[in-house]
């Protein structure tokens, strides 16, 4: 049995000893545990597979920190689920009753303030570090061979929380959780053809009310159990293929990997703390930040908000659909800038995986940032006067990097030689 990427040969298992005659499994250690712990272990190896997965496993030594996210990612989520839980036990999911139940949580509720605040910041904040952990992988290559099944179910998994999200926003049906909703139920019907049915299958009636908001109560709370699903099947494509690194090269010998405890489990403990830090300065002190004030407001379908905009988080595609004159246009262009990153594996042929050795995408991959940013600026400000030129341009570019910039670039970058090995890039060899 060949060892996995990123692990050393001393982290294989020991050879399984043969059958007893009685016919009982073979032991897989030499030293069995005892106890409850060892009887439930020699029938159901959890205690040994926790330890040969998150306490020996071996990960490459020189991980920065934005490694640290995918930690960050996994206690929010968690928090998510335990609030959202308990809010949906106090909400009521109809046009008449959603607004009053959320302010009845808000000024009722022992300790129900806290908890909405927590969800509330929590969706922020997961967006945003799954936004980081998707630059990661990005500018690190991450979604190479052997890799590439860990990078689909990544981006699965950021579409599923990208869903929800717009599903929970949708939901204390306030001035602006109703007009977004307006917003995306016109949008899918200016698909050609199936348009009106799919617009008439959204809403459930001729207008957005009981049936509309009782479906997306059903899909938010859907879609957070199969994005916890997903992210099992994401964290075992990390443990399969193993970890990349920022060198992008795979360990070669055991000096070029630690186990994960203490060495990430001590590092991901810091980055939770400065990242609770931030949660909680948003949480009790700049609240503000993250709130629509119109959304405090009930919905009123007879009065439009002077500005509708979507939250932050949706800012690039909101200004994508407002960059494009047809409204399917529109569509199409903020559907393909997350479909055309399935691609990516198959659009990156340079055999180097990391942007500090490639010195033309490095740069490219700076525009794209640059690129998206403006596309959210764009969406805030409507895509009126200059902003519309400056949106075409930026979309013009963001489709312009994966599809003729990366595909170009074996052939036109000259890339810095890679080092023998991550021990010999720290002097370690």
């Amino acid at each position: 049995m060949q060892p996995r990427p990123g692990s050393s040969p001393h982290s294989m298992e020991p050879p399984m000893t043969k059958p007893n005659m009685a016919g009982q499994p073979p032991s897989r250690h030499p030293e069995e545990s005892s106890g409850v712990a060892g009887w439930i272990d020699r029938r159901l190896p959890v205690i040994s597979g926790f330890r040969a997965e998150y306490i020996d496993f071996r990960m490459p030594k020189n991980l920065n920190g934005l490694w640290n996210f995918g930690a960050i990612l996994t206690v929010v989520l968690l928090l998510m689920l335990a609030t959202g839980t308990f809010l949906a036990m106090h909400f009521i999911p109809t046009a008449a009753e959603a607004f009053l139940s959320v302010e009845a949580i808000d000024r009722q509720l022992p300790g129900g303030w806290m908890l909405r605040s927590m969800h509330m910041v929590g969706a922020n904040l997961f967006l945003a570090a799954l936004y980081i952990h998707l630059f990661r992988g990005l500018y690190y290559g991450s979604y190479k061979a052997p890799r590439e099944i860990l990078w689909i179910s990544g981006l699965v998994l950021m579409v599923l929380v990208m869903a929800t999200a717009f599903a929970g926003y949708v939901l204390p049906w306030g001035q602006m959780s109703f007009w977004g909703a307006d917003v995306i139920s016109k949008a899918v019907g200016a698909v050609p053809v199936i348009g009106n049915t799919l617009e008439h299958i959204l809403a459930g009636s001729d207008q957005l009310g009981d049936i509309f908001l009782h479906r997306f109560f059903v899909i938010h709370f859907i879609l957070a159990f199969l994005v916890v699903a997903v992210v099992g099947v994401h964290v075992v494509a990390v443990h399969v293929a193993g970890s990349n690194n920022p060198l992008g090269i795979d360990p070669k010998t055991p000096k070029d990997t630690v186990p994960f405890h203490p060495y990430f489990t001590s590092k991901d403990l810091v980055g939770l703390v400065l990242f609770a830090l931030v949660f909680a300065l948003l949480m009790f002190f700049w609240p503000g930040l993250l709130t629509e004030p119109d959304n405090y407001a009930p919905a009123d379908p007879m009065h439009t908000p002077a500005d509708i905009e979507p939250e932050w988080y949706f800012l690039p595609f909101y200004g994508m659909l407002q960059s494009v004159p047809s409204k399917f246009g529109g569509l199409l262009a903020a559907a393909g800038s997350l479909l055309i990153l399935f691609a990516l594996p198959w659009l990156d042929r340079s055999p180097v995986r990391s942007m500090r050795f490639r010195p033309l995408c490095r740069v490219g991959l700076l525009g794209l940032v640059v690129a998206f940013v403006l596309l959210a600026l764009v969406g805030k400000h409507h895509a009126q006067g200059s902003w519309m030129a400056l949106g075409r341009v930026s979309l013009l570019y963001y489709f312009g990097y994966f599809l003729v910039l990366l595909p170009l670039a074996p052939r036109l970058e000259k890339t810095r030689p890679l080092p023998a090995s991550i021990s010999a890039a720290q002097g370690d060899a």
